[in-house]
């Protein structure tokens, strides 16, 4: 018989943390990360890191894997946290995916092999070339021609990604996101069942807007401040994050305090979005809208009946 996993799923500052810990206190569980940032380690306050005192004792897991500098991808996520949930299993626990990074999501829940051709140094190297001598929205550009999709995903600042996609097509003839879906089977190894955390967008948004304002106040420039002054380049992967981009570029004298701060609060809107689209796509999540609750305890409540539910279905 498969063994249990249970899912937290959504768009960002809507609340998956809390949900987490509490669920992982009241059902024995292991909290396993799904975000893509919060496996780099110095990262705090942009990513809204949960704190020690957040976790209330609960163990974490994949985050503050990887130094800043470090590459670091969605293959290497899966197979460590197939690792970590299965000594949870061993242990006796549940664990519970927690995160709102879809890909990373995808790649534990359902069987997803990663098979992209080697990296190509010398094509590499050419493609960074034309992006320092033609510009990073040059080389989007020529991402968009041959793979919408893929450019779609991809931020044109985020160079590697970028360069990787289109390493991929140039090396197989192949669009990228055509290879990402190739390799995927929605055909889980777990005993699943997925809650997606919603509420109406406004309320959504002003969240966003409350949590960039907190960041900024609890020293998220001095963050990036220190980040850079460690070796950490603006062409680093983690520094593509929500927040880093944009301090990064008040700190080079590129735009104000104030316009860095509005451009956060407009694309982290933006990702949300994207995060719902996303997930909307999958038929399994059972969706909680957290609006219709005036407690977080009483979210975690209605998603263990549902969870207990489902097993009294699956038992059967």
């Amino acid at each position: 018989m498969k063994k249990p996993l249970l899912a937290i799923v959504g768009p960002t500052a809507i609340g998956k943390t809390e949900v987490g810990v509490q669920l992982a206190l009241r059902l024995n569980g292991e909290v396993v990360s799904a975000d893509s940032m919060l496996v780099y380690k110095g990262m705090d306050i942009g990513t809204a890191k949960p704190t020690i005192e957040e976790r209330r004792g609960v163990p974490h897991h994949m985050i503050d894997v990887v130094m800043p500098w470090e590459e670091y991808n969605v293959a290497l996520y899966q197979r460590e946290a197939e690792r970590i949930i299965a000594g949870i299993h061993n242990r006796g626990k549940l664990p519970l995916l927690v995160g709102g990074t879809g890909l990373y999501v995808r790649a534990v829940l359902d069987e997803y092999h990663f098979d992209s051709p080697k990296e190509d140094q010398k094509l590499r190297q050419e493609l960074q070339n034309a992006a320092r001598e033609k510009g990073n929205l040059w080389l989007h550009r020529q991402l968009a021609a041959v793979d919408p999709a893929a450019a779609e995903n991809i931020h044109p600042n985020n160079v590697r990604r970028v360069i990787r996609a289109l390493e991929v097509y140039k090396l197989t003839g192949k669009p990228f996101s055509g290879m990402q879906k190739a390799g995927y089977q929605s055909n889980s190894k777990y005993q699943i069942k997925i809650f997606g955390l919603t509420m109406p967008r406004e309320l959504l948004y002003r969240r966003i807007e409350q949590r960039v304002e907190k960041m900024l106040e609890m020293g998220l420039v001095e963050e990036v401040k220190s980040l850079i002054q460690q070796g950490v380049k603006r062409s680093h992967t983690s520094m593509q994050g929500l927040g880093y981009k944009e301090i990064a570029s008040y700190l080079a004298g590129e735009i104000s305090l104030d316009r860095a701060a509005e451009l956060i609060k407009r694309d982290t809107r933006r990702f949300a979005k994207r995060q719902f689209t996303w997930f909307k796509r999958d038929p399994r999540i059972y969706w909680i809208d957290m609006h219709n609750y005036d407690s977080i305890s009483k979210v975690v409540s209605k998603i263990i009946n549902a969870w207990q539910e489902n097993f009294l279905v699956m038992s059967k």
